[in-house]
C-alpha cells in the first residue's frame, strides 16, 4: 500500500469521478455553454479531467486561468511598490462578460492556504483590497446567482503538508486525496446518485425553515449568546440550487449546510469561534466579538487579531454579517476530525456565519430585486465574504417566530425537527 501512494499518490478512479461530480452536479452544465475554469497548476490532472466531462457534455469553449504560487511570492518579494495597488481590472471585466454571456464559472482550490503566512502583512492586505475591488463586476455575477457556478478541490503538495504534518509527501497527498474524495462523496460507486440523495436531504431541512419563517435565531454554546435577525423575505438554500439562468447546480462541493441571509441591522450579542479561520495565508484563532445593531462593536482573536482586524476595516459592510448557515456537529467532515485549513471544507465542519456580502438568491423574488431593494430588505452588501465557525457539539439554537414564540432548532449541535 505504501509503494502505491508514492507511485500514485491520487487514485485516478476518484479523481475522474470528481470531475464528473463537478460538471453534471456541481455546475450542472448546459449544452452549448462556455465555461470559465481557475485552478493551482498543480491541479492540472483534475483540470483536464473536468475538461473532457465537459467537452463530452457538450461545453462550447473551456477557458483555464492558471495561478502558480512561487509567481505570487515573486511579486511580493520583487514588485515595486505600486504594484501592490493594482490587479488585473480587464481579466475581472472579462470574466464579468463572459458570465453576462451565460458563461459557467468553476474553481478549483488546492493552493497552499499558508502561502503568505511569512509575507509583508500590508503588501499582503494591499494586493488583496485592490484584487477584491477589480474582482467585485465578476463577484457579484456569482454572489447574485447570476449564472451556475462551482468551487472544486484538488489535493496539492503543500496543502497535505500542512494538513498531514508528520507524514512522508507522498502519503500525505494521498491522505488528503482521500478526504477530498470522501467529503465530495467521490469514494462512491454512484457519486451523482449519492448527490441527489443528499440534495434532497438538505432541501427537506431548508423547506421547514422556510415553513417556520422565523424572524430570528438565538445561538447559545460556549462563550456564545447571540440573536441573528433574519433578512425580510428571506428563504433558506443549501445544496442543489436554482441559478437565475434557470440551471439547477451545486455551487459548493462539498456541502452540509443550509444557510439564509441574515438581516445586517438586527444582530445582537457576542460570539466566539469554535475552529480556527485560515484566511489569504493567516489562521485566525480564537475569535470573540460583540454585535450591537448588526454592527461588531469589538473585536478580539487569541491569534491573527490584526489580519481579523484588516477584514472588518475592508469596507462598511465588513461589520455586518452576510450569511448564518446551520451545519450539525456530526457532519462528515466534522467526524474526520481534520482541520483543512481551507473554508471550502472547514466550514461544512459546523454552523457558521459570515461578515460581508450577502446573497440575494437568499430573498424572495431576489432575482428581479435592485441594490436598493435587497438593501431594504436587510441585506448586507460588502467586498468581502468571510466565513467562521461558531458551532459545536455544545450548540443550541432556537427559532424566534413571528410572535415571538419559540422552537427549537438544535440541541447539542444536531438538528431537533426535519
Amino acid at each position: 500500500m505504501q509503494e502505491k501512494h508514492k507511485q500514485q499518490p491520487v487514485d485516478a478512479v476518484k479523481l475522474d469521478r470528481l470531475a464528473q461530480i463537478a460538471v453534471k452536479t456541481g455546475l450542472g452544465l448546459q449544452k452549448g455553454q462556455n465555461i470559465v475554469v481557475t485552478a493551482p497548476v498543480e491541479a492540472l490532472p483534475l483540470l483536464r479531467r473536468i475538461a473532457c466531462h465537459a467537452y463530452r457534455a457538450g461545453a462550447n469553449l473551456f477557458t483555464p486561468l492558471l495561478a502558480d504560487e512561487e509567481l505570487t511570492l515573486l511579486r511580493l518579494r520583487e514588485a515595486p511598490e505600486t504594484s501592490f495597488d493594482h490587479a488585473a481590472g480587464w481579466l475581472y471585466q472579462g470574466m464579468a462578460a463572459a458570465y453576462a454571456q451565460g458563461a459557467a464559472r468553476l474553481a478549483i482550490v488546492g493552493e497552499n492556504p499558508m502561502l503568505l503566512a511569512n509575507e509583508d502583512a500590508g503588501k499582503v492586505a494591499r494586493l488583496n483590497k485592490a484584487t477584491s475591488l477589480a474582482y467585485k463586476p465578476a463577484l457579484e455575477k456569482i454572489s447574485n446567482f447570476d449564472i451556475n457556478w462551482n468551487i472544486i478541490a484538488y489535493p496539492g503538495l503543500a496543502w497535505a503538508r500542512l494538513v498531514f504534518p508528520n507524514l512522508a509527501e507522498n502519503e500525505a497527498v494521498y491522505r488528503l486525496a482521500e478526504a477530498i474524495f470522501a467529503a465530495s462523496r467521490a469514494d462512491r460507486e454512484d457519486p451523482l446518485a449519492a448527490w441527489a440523495e443528499h440534495n434532497a436531504a438538505l432541501r427537506r431541512r431548508s423547506d421547514w425553515l422556510d415553513t417556520e419563517n422565523f424572524a430570528a435565531l438565538h445561538f447559545k454554546g460556549k462563550g456564545t449568546d447571540l440573536q441573528i435577525g433574519l433578512a425580510e423575505g428571506h428563504k433558506w438554500s443549501g445544496g442543489a440550487s436554482q441559478a437565475k439562468n434557470g440551471i439547477i447546480c451545486n455551487p459548493n462541493i462539498p456541502t452540509e449546510e443550509v444557510f439564509t441571509t441574515p438581516h445586517a441591522y438586527k444582530v445582537e450579542g457576542i460570539v466566539q469561534s469554535t475552529k480556527p479561520l485560515a484566511h489569504h495565508g493567516s489562521l485566525i484563532e480564537n475569535i470573540c466579538v460583540r454585535f450591537k445593531g448588526g454592527q461588531i462593536i469589538e473585536a478580539k482573536a487569541g491569534k491573527g487579531e490584526a489580519v481579523f482586524n484588516r477584514i472588518l476595516e475592508s469596507d462598511a459592510g465588513a461589520r455586518r454579517l452576510g450569511e448564518v448557515a446551520l451545519v450539525p456537529h456530526s457532519s462528515p467532515i466534522s467526524a474526520s476530525g481534520l482541520l483543512f485549513y481551507n473554508t471550502l471544507f472547514d466550514e461544512n465542519a459546523a454552523c457558521h456565519i459570515a461578515l460581508g456580502q450577502c446573497y440575494s438568491k437568499c430573498l424572495k423574488g431576489g432575482a428581479h430585486l435592485s441594490k436598493e431593494e435587497i438593501a431594504a430588505r436587510g441585506g448586507n452588501s460588502s467586498l468581502v465574504h468571510v466565513d467562521w465557525m461558531i458551532g459545536g457539539g455544545d450548540t443550541d439554537i432556537d427559532g424566534i417566530k413571528q410572535d415571538g414564540s419559540l422552537v427549537p432548532v438544535f440541541r447539542k449541535g444536531e438538528w431537533v425537527s426535519a
